[in-house]
């Protein structure tokens, strides 16, 4: 059975950074274990970036959210602390100008993985967006979002986003 694990936007500005909350930066140790088993038992690791311009208070997305954040160059759009260790030369990492990641979908086609689990930040908002891409991009694999290594600033919003992964038939562990 050919397995992926989706690291979705695990970066600086979003543990400590501009946007940064103590949720998300609770996860560091859980995601880089997960990581490492995921390795372990021969699964690929796919990180996605969130990057912006210099231009994002411009954009769409800056207009609704004006906190300029994970900024191509800086160090808030990079991958943070343990994760960022365990990111190796081979692993996917594709960097994404708006929620959903149009090139995870096309990875994801292309691999054709029978199995897909989701962890990362935010829950409510790129992780849902990316869980809905993997599922269109292969409807009959398994796929999951492991709820224990997802976080958002907004506990209410984190639940109810898991509430509809489930039931587009996404599994939640």
């Amino acid at each position: 059975m050919k397995k992926c694990l989706i690291v979705v936007d695990y970066q600086v500005d979003f543990v400590t950074g501009s946007l940064g909350n103590p949720a998300a930066a609770a996860l560091e140790a859980g995601i880089a274990s997960r990581i490492r088993q995921a390795r372990n038992q021969g699964e690929d690791v796919i990180f996605t970036l969130d990057t912006h311009e210099a231009d994002y208070l411009s954009t769409r997305e800056g207009r609704y959210l004006p906190v300029p954040h994970c900024i191509r160059g800086t160090a808030g759009h990079g991958l943070y602390g343990a994760v960022a260790e365990e990111c190796q030369a081979g692993d996917t990492v594709l960097c994404k100008d708006t929620f959903g990641s149009r090139a995870l979908l096309a990875c994801l086609q292309e691999k054709r993985y029978d199995a897909i689990e989701l962890c990362g930040v935010v829950t409510n908002i790129c992780v849902i967006s990316n869980a809905v891409l993997a599922k269109a991009a292969l409807p009959e694999a398994d796929i999951c979002v492991n709820a224990a290594l997802c976080a958002s600033n907004d506990a209410s919003l984190h639940q109810k986003a898991l509430d509809v992964m489930a039931s587009l038939q996404i599994d939640i562990i």
